[in-house]
C-alpha cells in the first residue's frame, strides 16, 4: 500500500467528525424550520442559505477505490466562505427565538368530545353580499379543535335537517383558527339556492364530519331585494278589518281608515283557474313551476290595488287552510285533525319548505310594485299560542312547537324580505298571556314570545315583529275598564287587553327582546273588537278608550279594529263587533271611529268619559 493510501483513514475520520458537527447543525435547523412554517419569509431565507450556500460545505464525498488522490482539509478561511457561517447561525437562532415566542401565543388546541362539539365555536354571521352574489360566513371560537386535518368545513343544511349526513358535501374549507371566514355562492332562484339554508361549520374527526357550531341562517335577505321603499307609512294608527263588499265604495274614505287587514288562506291561491277570463298562472321559482289560480289572484289584485289607491297601508295575514290537493303545506303532526280552520305550516319537509318559499316570494313580488297594489305588513298564521283553535298541531312541549313554527316563519320572512326590503313580518298571539293553567291544551302567549325570541336569536336574529289581539275578557264584555282579576298591570298578568296593554309593550322594550340595533320591535294590534250587544254606547265608549290608549303608546304601530260590518255567525254568539249592522246601517261607534284621530274627536268621544267613570282621558293612560 502506498503512502497516500495509508493516510486515508486519518483524513476520512477527521472529515467524518466535521460531518457529525454539521449534521448536528442541520438537525437543529430542521427543528427550527418546523416552527418557522407559519413565517414563510423567514423560512425562505433559511432555506436559501441551507440549500444553496451551505450544501457544499456539508457534503462528504466518498473516494472511489480506484482514486488514490490524497484528501486534504480546506483552509479555515475557505470553510468560512463555503459553510453556513457564524453570522448566519446567529441569525437563525435569533429568528428561532422570535418564532418560538410567536408560536407560544397561538391559540391552544382543544380536544373535541360529544359534550363540547356542538357549541365549541360560534357562527357570528351569515350575510349576503348582494353585489357579489355570495354568502359570507364568519366563525369564531376559543382555541383550535383537534381533528384529522387543519381545516374547518362549511356545510349548508336544509331547514328540516339537524345533522350532517354521511354523504354531505362541504361548500368550502378554511384553515382552522380562532377567527375564520368562508364564502360560497348564493345561487339565488336556482335549484341550488342557499337562501333558505342553515349553515354549520364542522371538522373532520375519525374520518367523519363533526359539527362544531350550532346552525345559523342568513339574516339579511333584504340585501338582494328588488323593491326598496315599499312600506306605506300610515298617517295614523287607525285601521280596520275591511268588508270586501264595501271595498269599492266610499265608506273607507269616509271613515278615514289609514290601515287595513286582509286574510290570505294560501290553499286558495293554488291550482288551475276555472274561469276563461282569468287564465292559470304558471310561476317558476328555484327551478320548480307552481300552478296558481288566476281568478283568485285577480280578487286579491282588486283588494290590494284598491286599498293602495286609497292611501291605506295594508297588512296581509297568511293562513294555512287545509286542502286535500296540497297536503304538503300541512305539518306532519297537524294532518290528523280536521276541525280547526288553520294549521301549522310545514317546515319539516322539503315539499313544505319549497311551497312556502314559492308562495311567499310570489306574493311579495306581486304586491310590492304599483300594478297590483302594495302590502306593507305580513302576519304569518293566526294566534299561534291557541294551537288547538287557530294553528293546529299535536300537543308537544313549547320548545318543539315554537321550533316548528319558527322554521315556517323564517321561510316566509326570508322570501318576503328578499323581494321587499322594507316589508315587516309579524308573529301573532292572542290575549292569553301568562295563565299557567294545569293541563292547558294551548300555550301562554308569554311562553311563546320568550321561546320564539330565544329560538330566532340562537339561529340568526332577524327583525321580526309582534302582532297581538287584546280582546276583552270575556269577549262578550265591551267594558274594557271593568275590573277583572285576570287583568293586572304586572308582567305575570293572565290576560293582556287594552286595559293593560302597556304590560306587553314594556315587556317587549326589555333589552333581551329588542332588535340587534337596540330598537323595540314593531308591534301591531292586528285584531280586536268590542260588541254592541249590551248597547251601542258601550261599544262606542270602548273603541274610544282603546284608541286613546293606542295613540298614547309609542311602541304600537297599528290598531286594526274587527270589524267594518257585523258577521251573522259572530252576532249569534253575542259578538256584534261591526261599526255597521249586518244590514249596512251605521252604529254609534261609526262616527266615534271616524273622528277619533281627528281634531274634532272631543265632540264625539266626550260622552264616553261618564260611562267609563273618568273626567279626563289622561286617567286611563300609563
Amino acid at each position: 500500500m502506498s503512502e497516500t493510501t495509508g493516510k486515508k483513514p486519518a483524513v476520512k475520520k477527521k472529515v467524518q467528525r466535521r460531518g457529525k458537527r454539521k449534521v448536528s447543525i442541520r438537525r437543529r435547523i430542521l427543528t427550527i424550520l418546523a416552527i418557522l412554517i407559519p413565517a414563510a419569509l423567514i423560512a425562505g431565507v433559511i432555506l436559501y442559505f441551507l440549500v444553496f450556500r451551505g450544501s457544499a460545505g456539508e457534503e462528504i464525498t466518498e473516494v472511489p477505490e480506484q482514486n488514490n488522490t490524497l484528501i486534504q482539509e480546506k483552509p479555515e478561511e475557505e470553510k468560512q466562505e463555503t459553510g453556513i457561517g457564524t453570522d448566519i447561525i446567529n441569525h437563525i437562532l435569533t429568528a428561532e427565538s422570535a418564532v418560538e415566542k410567536s408560536y407560544q401565543k397561538r391559540p391552544k388546541t382543544v380536544e373535541i368530545t360529544e359534550e363540547n362539539a356542538a357549541d365549541f365555536a360560534k357562527l357570528e354571521s351569515c350575510l349576503i353580499d348582494g353585489s357579489a352574489g355570495k354568502v359570507n360566513v364568519k366563525v369564531k371560537g376559543e382555541g383550535i379543535p383537534a381533528s384529522d386535518d387543519k381545516y374547518y368545513y362549511l356545510f349548508a343544511l336544509n331547514t328540516y335537517e339537524n345533522t350532517i349526513s354521511d354523504d354531505a358535501e362541504y361548500l368550502s374549507r378554511a384553515y382552522k383558527d380562532e377567527g375564520t371566514e368562508f364564502s360560497t355562492p348564493l345561487n339565488y332562484n336556482y335549484s341550488t339556492s342557499k337562501l333558505y339554508k342553515k349553515f354549520v361549520v364542522a371538522v373532520k374527526k375519525d374520518g367523519k364530519y363533526l359539527a362544531v357550531t350550532g346552525p345559523r341562517y342568513i339574516t339579511n335577505p333584504e340585501a338582494i331585494a328588488k323593491y326598496g321603499s315599499v312600506y306605506q307609512v300610515p298617517a295614523t294608527k287607525k285601521g280596520l278589518l275591511v268588508d270586501p263588499n264595501k271595498l269599492r265604495g266610499s265608506e273607507l274614505d269616509d271613515l278615514g281608515i289609514k290601515q287595513a287587514a286582509y286574510n290570505i288562506p294560501v290553499a286558495r291561491l293554488l291550482g288551475p283557474s276555472t274561469h276563461s277570463a282569468y287564465p292559470t298562472i304558471q310561476y317558476t321559482y328555484n327551478g320548480r313551476t307552481y300552478t296558481l289560480n288566476g281568478q283568485v289572484i285577480a280578487e286579491y289584485d282588486l283588494v290590494f290595488s284598491t286599498l293602495t289607491a286609497k292611501g291605506i297601508s295594508t297588512t296581509a295575514i297568511i293562513l294555512n287552510n287545509y286542502s286535500g290537493s296540497y297536503p304538503q303545506l300541512i305539518h306532519p303532526k297537524s294532518r290528523s285533525y280536521g276541525a280547526a280552520p288553520y294549521y301549522m305550516f310545514n317546515g319539516a319537509e322539503e315539499s313544505g319548505v319549497e311551497y312556502m318559499a314559492a308562495i311567499g316570494t310570489f306574493l311579495a313580488e306581486r304586491y310590492s310594485g304599483n300594478s297590483h297594489g302594495r302590502i306593507s305588513n305580513w302576519v304569518i298564521a293566526n294566534e299561534i299560542n291557541a294551537r288547538k283553535e287557530w294553528n293546529y298541531m299535536e300537543r308537544v312541549d313549547t320548545s318543539e312547537y315554537v321550533e316548528e313554527y319558527a322554521k315556517a316563519f323564517r321561510v316566509f320572512y326570508t322570501a318576503i324580505k328578499s323581494v321587499s326590503s322594507s316589508a315587516r313580518v309579524y308573529m301573532p298571539i292572542d290575549q292569553q298571556w301568562d295563565r299557567n293553567l294545569k293541563n292547558n291544551t294551548n300555550y301562554d302567549g308569554r311562553d311563546i314570545v320568550d321561546e320564539f325570541n330565544r329560538n330566532i336569536k340562537s339561529k340568526g336574529n332577524i327583525d321580526w315583529g309582534l302582532s297581538q289581539h287584546p280582546y276583552n275578557v270575556p269577549l262578550t264584555e265591551a267594558r274594557i275598564w271593568k275590573s277583572n282579576k285576570l287583568v293586572t298591570h304586572s308582567a305575570d298578568t293572565s290576560m293582556i287587553t287594552m286595559a293593560n296593554i302597556e304590560v306587553l309593550t314594556n315587556y317587549m322594550a326589555q333589552d333581551a327582546y329588542r332588535t340587534d340595533d337596540g330598537e323595540v320591535r314593531s308591534i301591531i294590534l292586528s285584531e280586536q273588537g268590542y260588541t254592541s250587544t249590551a248597547g251601542e254606547a258601550l261599544q262606542a265608549a270602548a273603541i274610544a278608550y282603546a284608541y286613546y290608549k293606542v295613540e298614547n303608546n309609542p311602541h304600537i304601530d297599528g290598531f286594526l279594529l274587527n270589524r267594518e260590518t257585523d258577521a251573522s255567525e259572530e252576532v249569534a254568539q253575542g259578538l256584534a263587533f261591526g261599526l255597521n249592522h249586518a244590514n249596512g246601517s251605521p252604529k254609534q261607534s261609526y262616527n266615534v271611529y271616524k273622528y277619533v284621530d281627528t281634531p274634532n274627536r272631543e265632540q264625539y268621544t266626550e260622552f264616553a268619559k261618564s260611562i267609563i267613570g273618568i273626567s279626563s282621558w289622561s286617567e286611563i293612560l300609563r
